[in-house]
């Protein structure tokens, strides 16, 4: 049967993206093995796996039954030959591990276009007839939601693509439009009650939108890990909007972190 054209280019980006991911792991694993306890090391694999667990619940639905996502929870549980737990396991194994579920989703994703039935095995998300997982529910302003899931995907496309000053910049945006969200869902009273500056909400800085979603407890303490620039990201854009300071890998998914934590603040559920 004829592949949607749609769904065409879904299965592409998906498999470019995870191709991306691959090459991303096969690095942090040489790093692994030379030096597995590294403390530079072991942060990138963190994000690594952090990033690798954002894209297998894309593909499997959010459903934790979904076999992608239990090959990707069985990557970090090695078993011996009797089936206990093995303690102890070289982080780098994991890896490996998680890798090979990477190249399972490629093989899946590729097989869609192979002849009739290829449906059956046709994750969740990447499905023209279901809706992808919606990240920015918890957003009170409604007409946000499907900017804030456009910018999203864009700024996961550029940090794929090194483009580290847009990754960093479009985090920053949904950053700063997440927790505006949040502050006027809060109403003037409160906010007063907490010392607001004067004017519009919008018009206060980033950094004092931050501090006082913090203080009113909307937010918890994960924006102190947001890298200085990410701070005054408005600050240093020139005309076009581009960064004008050389942004690094490390700030910028370090921003896409500490975005993921805030997202969690505010929707508890997710």
């Amino acid at each position: 049967m004829p592949i949607d054209e749609s769904l065409r280019t879904q299965i592409e980006t998906y498999v470019s993206h995870l191709n991306g991911l691959i090459r991303r792991g096969r690095q942090v694993c040489e790093t692994l093995v030379i030096d597995p306890f590294n403390p530079a090391a072991m942060a990138a694999t963190r994000a690594w796996q952090e990033d690798c667990g954002v894209t297998i619940n894309q593909l499997s639905g959010g459903s934790k039954s979904h076999w992608l996502a239990r090959s990707f929870s069985g990557a970090f549980l090695m078993r011996s030959a009797d089936g206990r737990a093995v303690a102890g396991v070289p982080p780098s194994d994991i890896v490996k591990r998680l890798i090979e579920v990477l190249e399972q989703a490629i093989a899946t994703l590729s097989g869609m276009e192979n002849g009739p039935g290829f449906s059956e095995y046709l994750p969740a998300s990447a499905s023209s007839n279901t809706p992808a997982p919606r990240r920015f529910e918890f957003v009170h302003n409604s007409d946000l939601r499907p900017v804030l899931e456009q910018a999203y995907a864009d700024s996961r496309r550029a940090l794929e693509q090194k483009d580290y000053d847009t990754a960093l910049r479009t985090s920053c945006g949904i950053l700063e439009a997440i927790v505006t969200d949040g502050l006027e869902f809060k109403g003037p009273d409160a906010l007063a009650a907490a010392g607001t500056p004067t004017g519009k909400i919008g018009d206060w800085p980033f950094e004092t939108r931050l501090a006082l979603a913090e203080k009113i407890g909307l937010i918890r303490g994960g924006c102190a890990r947001l890298p200085a620039v990410a701070r005054k990201y408005r600050d240093h854009a020139d005309a076009d909007r581009n960064v004008s300071v050389p942004i690094s890998e490390r700030e910028a998914r370090q921003t896409g972190q500490v975005l993921h934590v805030i997202m969690r603040d505010l929707d508890p559920g997710r």
